[in-house]
């Protein structure tokens, strides 16, 4: 299998959709909380199924939240928080129109470290310091942004042959792994709690 593909266990349009397009990657990225990654990640898909178009950055950040809203509500929800998932795509989107150019790609293609690459991502709003870190992972793992000192900027979610998030699955076997890790990190956690 070439490391360089996004191979999720999604439909395989919407696995395409992601390859082809830096901002439904993101937007997947943005979806990926409270939800499986696999739902997450198969959502830009179904946006772009339900505009009848594929969206620019440009038209989610003018979009009318309302009507946004809606289409993020539909039966199946494109989450499980439509209302507030879709307020949290549009505030993105308003980021990358302001700083760059309406386009998802310059986010990442004009980072000339993994410091830098953090640094950006941790500026989307809803990009805590986990969510941003996967994502400098799954950048540098799957689709070959890689500036200096990326796996460091990416923590624990950087190493080789880590199966800690979805910029670790590449086939059936890795998936498993990943979710079996989830579910640790989980029970670690509600162990601490308790």
């Amino acid at each position: 299998m070439g490391s360089m593909t996004l191979t999720l266990p999604i439909d395989a349009e919407a696995n395409k959709l992601l390859r082809r397009s830096p901002l439904a990657l993101l937007i997947g990225m943005v979806l990926d909380q409270q939800i499986t990654f696999e739902k997450a990640f198969s959502s830009p898909y179904e946006l772009v199924r339900r505009l009848g178009h594929e969206p620019t950055a440009q038209e989610l950040a003018d979009f009318d939240l309302d009507a946004l809203t809606v289409i993020f509500a539909t039966p199946p929800a494109l989450h499980r928080f439509p209302k507030a998932m879709a307020a949290r795509v549009q505030e993105v989107c308003q980021v990358l129109v302001e700083k760059y150019d309406g386009d998802a790609e310059k986010l990442w293609s004009g980072a000339d470290s993994g410091k830098e690459l953090f640094r950006r991502m941790t500026e989307l709003p809803g990009f805590g310091k986990q969510k941003s870190q996967i994502f400098v992972a799954l950048l540098g793992k799957r689709f070959g942004v890689t500036p200096k000192g990326w796996r460091a900027a990416a923590g624990e979610y950087g190493g080789e042959g880590v199966h800690r998030s979805v910029a670790d699955i590449v086939d059936n076997d890795s998936l498993v792994k990943v979710r079996e890790h989830k579910q640790q990190m989980k029970a670690a956690a509600k162990a601490k709690k308790g």
